[in-house]
């Protein structure tokens, strides 16, 4: 451990680690991106060689970055500095995590705000109409110049306000809420959409594996989602594990958290294909699922009973809104730990540069998507470039380094003592972690951006 431990804040409880990191995996990348992209590549068996990756995938590259913001117990960039040393070039893959989730929170933030007013419209009964009206609606809430950049203010501004609080109370305490509000809100929506004429038809595509389906871009897909919905090199879960405690079991904690991740994600396919078979929607309605093809799907699912159609649409976006809040809390503090230690100033003033200059990024992302014609650069809105840069290289590439940096440079004794609590747990399964982030994270983080760029 590093000397850098005197007045840092750590979480209170277990519990609180867990809910609060499991917040940092559970977002928008459950309950919006692992539907569709279960739907697009084949539905059961994408979710058995999904939890496949994240058990050999996601799981070893969550300890790895456990053990490295732990050992660290500072900021993400630190973090890296302390292992390495601060002039090793190492270091850099610390400031890199801290940028990558600095950049994701300005745009992350946009679609969030979409989810609030998806809220609002659902509350107010604006959302009914034809297939075409839906996506009419989101074409012009996309595209108008006020609204968006509105709701981006209103959710940064909720954030800031928990972040302000310090971990205990802000970050542990909201997680403490929201989580559990979350579980119930997903298990209510379930339970109505199973219960629709038909609805077994999308339990059974979940469940019941065709093999058939199986295909190299359905390994990649999982492997590429698996990383992506537990939030691995974005800095959040190296920034939590600051937190940690010596007694705090990093394996165990990672494991559990893996399987509250992966347990969102399949309830969010069973709130929403049983409902989309019910209507005759097919399951690979891509990345327009969730804004405009499911207010449609509930709207007509529910129609004998308008009333519960109108609840579960209000309840359904109401969850949205509350996943994204919780994985735009932990990317919210990413930054404001490094503003905060490197600015040697206030959390709240941290959190403050932090949140205006996220408003900032998020209103030029927002405005890029068709108010203002000058945001768009080679063919590509300023939305989609964030979106491009972080997720499809700084992550990879952030995720790669650090399976590098932990498998091959740091001292195994290091890594041994982090894993174990320095003896005080057997740590039966350490060689195999050992050989999985230096040879098997690796590679498929690896394929996985070679493949995106179509070289593989």
């Amino acid at each position: 451990m590093t000397n850098n431990t005197t007045e840092r804040a750590n979480f209170g409880s277990k519990l609180g680690v867990i809910l609060a990191t499991a917040g940092s995996a559970v977002g928008l990348g459950n309950v919006w991106r692992f539907p569709y992209m279960a739907g697009e590549n084949g539905g059961a068996v994408f979710i058995i060689i999904y939890v496949g990756c994240v058990i050999l995938l996601g799981i070893p590259c969550m300890i790895s970055e456990f053990i490295v913001g732990r050992h660290g117990h500072c900021n993400t960039a630190r973090a890296f500095s302390a292992l390495a040393g601060p002039r090793s070039p190492w270091a850099i893959i610390g400031y890199m995590s801290v940028l990558t989730g600095f950049l994701i929170t300005g745009y992350y933030a946009v679609v969030s705000g979409w989810c609030l007013q998806y809220v609002w419209a659902s509350l107010i009964g604006h959302l009914q109409g034809d297939p075409e009206y839906f996506r009419t609606y989101f074409a012009e809430l996309s595209g108008d110049p006020v609204k968006p950049v509105l709701w981006t203010f209103i959710i940064l501004g909720v954030t800031y306000l928990i972040i302000e609080h310090g971990v205990r109370d802000g970050i542990e305490r909201a997680s403490k809420l929201l989580m559990p509000t979350l579980f119930i809100l997903l298990l209510v929506i379930v339970v109505a959409a199973c219960l629709l004429p038909g609805g077994s038809k999308g339990v059974e595509f979940l469940f019941k594996p065709d093999f058939t389906k199986i295909t190299s871009d359905v390994f990649l897909g999982a492997l590429g989602q698996s990383f992506y919905s537990l939030s691995i090199a974005m800095g959040c879960l190296c920034t939590y594990a600051s937190y940690f405690s010596r007694s705090t079991d990093i394996t165990k904690s990672a494991a559990q958290i893996a399987i509250i991740d992966c347990l969102v994600a399949i309830l969010a396919g069973l709130m929403i294909f049983p409902a989309a078979f019910s209507v005759g929607v097919s399951p690979d309605s891509g990345p327009s699922l969730i804004f405009i093809t499911l207010p449609n799907v509930f709207q007509q699912a529910f129609a004998a009973v308008p009333v519960v159609g109108y609840i579960i649409s209000l309840l359904f976006f109401v969850l949205l809104s509350l996943a994204a809040l919780t994985s735009l809390m932990s990317l919210h503090e990413v930054s404001t730990a490094f503003f905060q230690e490197e600015l040697r100033t206030t959390r709240k003033r941290a959190a403050l540069l932090v949140s205006t200059l996220a408003f900032i990024i998020g209103a030029f992302c927002s405005l890029s998507l068709g108010a203002v014609d000058g945001l768009t650069f080679f063919g590509k809105t300023l939305f989609d470039w964030f979106d491009f840069i972080t997720g499809q290289i700084f992550l990879p590439i952030g995720g790669f380094l650090t399976c590098i940096f932990i498998g091959w440079s740091v001292s195994h004794k290091v890594v041994r003592d982090e894993f174990t609590n320095w003896g005080t747990l057997r740590g039966r399964y350490f060689h195999f972690y050992i050989f999985l982030v230096k040879y098997v994270c690796p590679l498929a983080i690896l394929f996985i951006f070679l493949h995106q760029f179509d070289l593989i």
